[in-house]
């Protein structure tokens, strides 16, 4: 069913959880990113209701935007097999059996952060005005970077060879399969200032632009070369395939490191 296009930052919790249920009762691995991406809603909505940031209004309306680019792409795909570029190589890839569960999370963070994030930071401070932003999206990235650091911490326990990739060079902290994640979330900085300042047509250009590039690391991520691949492999077939168990310890990476 589709997702919809949500209101506020809550309704966007609600939607995630919906796709998070939804992946547990039919085993779908969409649900490896949806619960990353719900725990990291739930902790910009904790720091909006503590304070944290400097417009908390304004922050709820931009994960808001945020969340809806992610419905959005979802809808698209099961309705028809269309959006952007980037979450179709990430979707395309959910019924591979040979893909590893970090490879999912990180193909959805690629998809968010390279194409999405920009833009929503731009809708919500056009023009000049995302110069005010600077600092509450610094902060909106740290917490993303934080719970990606937990979710993946997380995956040990479901994919007990995943420390090979250290072993081979790709690191599975901020660097994983030559992708950044520090590096992007300053990316996307730089191109929502870019888009801040233009019209449509040449935003519609820019967007273009961010979703081929974001194609490419996609592919990168899916299919890695030199002694990745093997690594990734062996990784694979010592992880759980019971999707639906995976799915639920995901979701629950950031309580119980909390917790720990």
């Amino acid at each position: 069913m589709p997702v919809g296009n949500a209101e506020n930052i809550d309704e966007v919790v609600d939607g995630l959880a919906g796709i998070v249920r939804e992946a547990v009762r039919d085993g779908d691995r969409a649900g490896y990113f949806a619960a990353l991406y719900r725990q990291v809603t739930v902790e910009v909505r904790a720091a909006i209701h503590e304070g944290r940031f400097d417009d908390g209004a304004r922050m709820d309306r931009f994960d808001t935007l945020f969340g809806n680019r992610y419905f959005e792409a979802y809808d698209a795909w099961h309705r028809d097999r269309s959006g952007p570029r980037c979450w179709r190589e990430a979707f395309g890839l959910l019924d591979d059996d040979g893909t590893v569960i970090v490879q999912h999370l990180i193909l959805g963070v690629n998809a968010h952060i390279n194409l999405d994030l920009a833009l929503a930071a731009a809708r919500t401070s056009e023009g000049a005005d995302i110069r005010t932003l600077r600092r509450d999206f610094l902060l909106i990235n740290d917490i993303l970077g934080g719970v990606v650091l937990k979710v993946q911490d997380s995956v040990g326990a479901v994919s007990p060879l995943l420390s090979l990739l250290d072993e081979v060079g790709a690191r599975t902290d901020e660097r994983i399969l030559d992708f950044s994640v520090v590096q992007s979330r300053e990316e996307a900085w730089h191109n929502a200032v870019l888009l801040a300042g233009q019209n449509e047509e040449e935003r519609a250009a820019t967007l273009e632009r961010l979703d081929v590039r974001a194609q490419v690391l996609a592919r990168l991520i899916a299919r890695p070369g030199g002694l990745v691949r093997p690594a990734l492999q062996l990784i694979r077939a010592t992880e759980s395939d019971d999707v639906p168990a995976v799915i639920a310890h995901l979701d629950r990476a950031v309580e119980r490191s909390a917790a720990g």
